[in-house]
């Protein structure tokens, strides 16, 4: 099978691999429809260590179902499956409890040699726990919004619920990635009035303000902290999503959001230490936010992909076959494309 690897920074190349099989009872095998390069994937395609055996790429997909284990009960060889980015048993505590990134046979703390969703064929462990069937055909033209169910939706939905955004109040979403305007989005639909979108690019931020953005924000630093006090009356923003994962977007979160407010990170942070102290205590500032359960989102945000009220695939905006996985990454990095979505 045709699989991405990355080889070190900027280095991907799309090579024949080993086809994945039942390994375990709660295994399944997936045939992908379309997987996609996440901005996240960026990091190492600056970064990464070089190395020779290469990393197997990505981590969202809608798929079809080949192959089950003995134990799978919920999906059969046929369904078209959500696969959400991090796999989940469905049965433990924390996955009951609706934090299945936490999961503990599985979720990010446990490797399960899945490899990667930049691929042809896929094994999925714990299909029970991880998959979700939705019951439609493999051309469906809502393909792009269901594959934004595998991560950034729920992921901008994750930030938009763990700030507390309601009616009534103020918002600032900081990066205007697919996982920023997919917050804006949600933020729209739980019922905030003002939502800034700090972002500098045209294309993006018009997909912003069709998506619900009221303001846009172009300056960083000082003077984007004072263009967002001065839409806000002086005082910041209720809720203040972080979704871009560098300090300096964290260390903006800080300067806009309101004393009493909610800083929200969901872009993976690439510092390890970041300002938490008198600048949070002495203003009552929570910290929120984290690594989004995407699994448990599904069932809320599906019904409006199916029924066209939302149109989170509006964020793909580039379309390529597998093999061009390289260009994708390419695109992305210079800022060529929003989010680019591939089919094997």
């Amino acid at each position: 099978m045709r699989a991405a690897y990355m080889y070190g920074p900027g280095d991907v190349r799309v090579v024949d691999a080993p086809e994945p099989r039942i390994e375990q009872p709660t295994d399944a095998v997936l045939r992908t429809i379309v997987a996609c390069v996440c901005g996240s994937d960026l990091h190492p395609y600056h970064s990464m260590k070089p190395n020779t055996a290469g990393r197997s790429m990505g981590h969202e997909m809608v798929a079809v179902v080949e192959e089950i284990g003995a134990d799978v009960r919920t999906v059969a060889p046929g369904d078209v499956v959500i696969v959400p980015f991090v796999f989940s048993c469905g049965v433990c505590d924390f996955c009951r409890e609706g934090l299945q990134t936490s999961c503990r046979v599985a979720g990010l703390s446990v490797p399960t040699g899945a490899g990667g969703a930049q691929a042809q064929y896929r094994r999925a462990p714990f299909a029970d726990g991880t998959l979700y069937r939705v019951d439609v055909a493999e051309d469906d033209e809502r393909m792009p919004g269901l594959l934004t169910l595998s991560d950034v939706y729920g992921t901008g939905w994750h930030a938009a619920v763990t700030g507390g955004v309601r009616a009534g109040k103020d918002v600032v979403v900081i990066g205007d990635g697919a996982v920023g305007l997919l917050a804006v989005l949600s933020a729209r639909q739980l019922g905030a009035e003002r939502i800034v979108l700090m972002g500098r690019h045209r294309a993006r931020t018009d997909l912003g303000r069709r998506f619900g953005a009221t303001d846009v924000v172009a300056e960083r630093g000082e003077d984007g902290v004072a263009a967002v006090r001065d839409l806000t009356g002086g005082g910041g923003a209720h809720v203040v999503v972080d979704a871009v994962g560098h300090l300096p977007a964290y260390e903006q979160a800080l300067g806009v959001v309101r004393a009493g407010g909610t800083v929200t990170r969901v872009g993976v942070p690439q510092y390890s230490d970041g300002p938490v102290g008198r600048v949070q205590f002495e203003r009552n500032v929570t910290i929120a936010g984290g690594v989004a359960p995407v699994r448990a989102y599904i069932d809320a945000l599906l019904p409006g992909v199916l029924d066209g009220t939302v149109d989170p695939g509006a964020v793909f905006d580039r379309e390529l076959p597998l093999d061009d996985a390289a260009e994708g990454y390419r695109l992305m990095d210079d800022r060529d494309a929003l989010k680019v979505m591939l089919r094997p």
